[in-house]
C-alpha cells in the first residue's frame, strides 16, 4: 500500500523452527519463541513444515473450497466473501484435519503451553483464501484470550496481501503503564489514523476496479461495498461510515479532538509504531496473540493467497464471543475438543502421506 509506510523486514521477528528426535520444539528454540511472543506478541518460525505436510495442509484446504457446502466464516469481510474476492472457510473435523492440527499443536506444545491450559478449547480450524481485488481490512483486534496461528502451505508475496503486524500492541498485565501511562490511547490514535488511510486506499481501488478488466467489478458489487446497509467492518462503506455504524472505522472516531491530537502526537506514532507485513515461505508459521493488532491486506496479484489457520483459546471465551472473530465448523461445535485432545492425538512420527483420506471418502 502506497498510503502505509509499512517494513516488509521480519528478520527480528523470526525464529528458526529447530526440533528433536521426537519432531517437537527444542527447548532454546522454544524460550526465543516464547519471549518473541511476550515481547512483540508474535513469533515467525521458519521452516516449521516440511514440504509434505504443507502439501498435505494444502490438500485439506482445496477440498473444502471445493465444496458447495463448505461452511462460510461470518466474521470477517463477508461482501468480499459474496463478491469471491475472499473466501474464508472453516475446516470440518474429519479426522485428517484432525491429525493436521494435532501436527501443528504437537510441534508448538512448548509454545503453546506457555499459554494455554490443556482444557482450553479449539475455537476455530480455517482455511484463508484471498482473491484479486479482495478489500483491504482494517487495522483490528481480535477477541482477547486467543493465540492464533497462521500456516503458510505454500510461498505468500508481498504482493499476495501477507498479513500485516503492529509488533508491540498486544494488551496484557500492565501494558497501560508503559508509554508513559498512554499506550492505550496512543495505539487508537495510531489505529484511527492507518485506518483512515486504508479507507481512503481501499476506496480509490473500487473505483478503479470499475474499469479494470481482470479483477472488474460484479454488477452491484460497487454499491454493496460503498453504500449498503449491510453489516461489514471490513469494507469502504460510506454510509455506515457516517452512520457510526462500523466498528472498525467510522465518523465518530475522528472528531475535533481526536484531530487535534493525532496532529500533536504525529511524531511520536511514527516513532512507537511500525507496522510490519509478512509473507511466509511454504513451511512458515506465523504464532501470535489475538489482541495484537493486525489486518489481512488486499491480494494485489493473479495468484490466490492462503493460509491455514488455527486459534486456541487461553482465557476462559463465552461460547457467544467466539463469533466476534471465530467461526467454528457445526462439526466442532458438536463435539468440542480441547488443546489437550490435539496433544493426545496421532503421533506426530505418522507419515504425511498417510494422514490423506482415501479417495472413496472425498468422493463421498
Amino acid at each position: 500500500m502506497n498510503e502505509l509506510k509499512i517494513s516488509h523486514d521480519t528478520a527480528m521477528f523470526e525464529v528458526p523452527a529447530v526440533v528433536d528426535a521426537k519432531g517437537k520444539l527444542t527447548e532454546p528454540c522454544i524460550r526465543e519463541a516464547a519471549g518473541m511472543m511476550d515481547r512483540y506478541g508474535l513469533v515467525i518460525l521458519t521452516n516449521l513444515l516440511s514440504d509434505e505436510e504443507a502439501d498435505f495442509g494444502l490438500e485439506l484446504m482445496r477440498q473444502t473450497v471445493n465444496d458447495p457446502a463448505r461452511h462460510r466464516s461470518s466474521f470477517a469481510s463477508e461482501t468480499d466473501n459474496l463478491y469471491v474476492r475472499r473466501d474464508f472457510c472453516s475446516l470440518p473435523s474429519t479426522p485428517p484435519v484432525m491429525r493436521f492440527a494435532g501436527t501443528l499443536t504437537q510441534r508448538l506444545e512448548g509454545i503453546l503451553s506457555e499459554f494455554c491450559g490443556r482444557s482450553r478449547p479449539l475455537l476455530e480450524i480455517a482455511t484463508f483464501t484471498s482473491y484479486w481485488g479482495s478489500s483491504h481490512q482494517y487495522i483490528h483486534r481480535d477477541p482477547s484470550g486467543v493465540i492464533s496461528l497462521f500456516a503458510a502451505v505454500e510461498d505468500v508475496s508481498d504482493q499476495q496481501g501477507g498479513t500485516v503486524f503492529v509488533p508491540g500492541t498486544h494488551m496484557y498485565g500492565g501494558a497501560a503503564n508503559t508509554h508513559g501511562g498512554q499506550a492505550y490511547e496512543l495505539m487508537e490514535l495510531f489505529r484511527t489514523k492507518t485506518n483512515a488511510r486504508i479507507a481512503i486506499y481501499n476506496l480509490k481501488k473500487l473505483w478503479r476496479m470499475r474499469q479494470d478488466t481482470p479483477a472488474r467489478l460484479a454488477p452491484g458489487e460497487f454499491l454493496d461495498r460503498v453504500f449498503s446497509v449491510k453489516w461489514d467492518q471490513h469494507q469502504p462503506n460510506i454510509l455506515r461510515f457516517a452512520l457510526g455504524k462500523n466498528s472498525q472505522f467510522s465518523l465518530r472516531d475522528i472528531g475535533p479532538v481526536t484531530l487535534w491530537k493525532l496532529y500533536r502526537r504525529r511524531k511520536t506514532l511514527a516513532a512507537l509504531f511500525r507496522p510490519v507485513q509478512v509473507a511466509p515461505r511454504k513451511g512458515t508459521v506465523i504464532l501470535y496473540r489475538s489482541d495484537l493488532l493486525h489486518a489481512g491486506p488486499d491480494n494485489r496479484s493473479q495468484h490466490p493467497r492462503r493460509f491455514f489457520g488455527m486459534s486456541i483459546a487461553r482465557d476462559i471465551i463465552e461460547a457467544k464471543y467466539w463469533h466476534d472473530g471465530y467461526s467454528p465448523h457445526p462439526t466442532l461445535t458438536a463435539q468440542p475438543v480441547s488443546f489437550g485432545d490435539l496433544l493426545d492425538g496421532p503421533a506426530l512420527t505418522e507419515p504425511p502421506q498417510a494422514l490423506a483420506p482415501p479417495v472413496s471418502a472425498v468422493a463421498r
